[in-house]
């Protein structure tokens, strides 16, 4: 999968924070994921069954941090574990597409996560790159 070209679709931007654009399963190229906000098509059992995901849609929100609750105790935990595994800061995400926009951060994303051998989407997860499978 390549790098797409000009606007990133927006719902590939979870209520958590996560860019699903340069998560491993959406960079995978026999089965990809749509993103969080999509269809469960592709999607890894741990993200259909996600507990965020949940909570943002009964009380009718998109992100989690336009909740009055944020940052609860689930997404304290997930930031904690990506931080510790991908060096990536979920909260910080979230911030800058509060202050910035969605637009703003996921041309940033795009600059930060692009293979410059090739023009791939390097994983967040594994720094693998979805073309070349260059670790970068």
């Amino acid at each position: 999968m390549r790098m797409p070209e000009g606007k990133i679709d927006p719902m590939l931007f979870a209520p958590c924070g996560m860019n699903c654009l340069v998560c491993y399963k959406h960079c995978y190229p026999k089965k990809p994921c749509g993103g969080c906000r999509n269809s469960d098509k592709g999607k890894p059992e741990h993200c259909r069954k996600c507990r965020i995901k949940d909570c943002i849609g009964d009380k009718g929100l998109v992100y989690c941090y336009e909740c009055p609750e944020y940052p609860c105790r689930l997404i304290k935990n997930l930031e904690k574990s990506y931080k510790k595994r991908c060096q990536v800061s979920l909260a910080e995400n979230s911030e800058l597409v509060s202050r910035y926009g969605l637009e703003r951060f996921m041309e940033g994303q795009k600059e930060k996560y692009t293979c410059l051998i090739c023009g791939g989407v390097i994983s967040v997860h594994d720094g693998e790159c979805s073309e070349c499978r260059e670790k970068v």
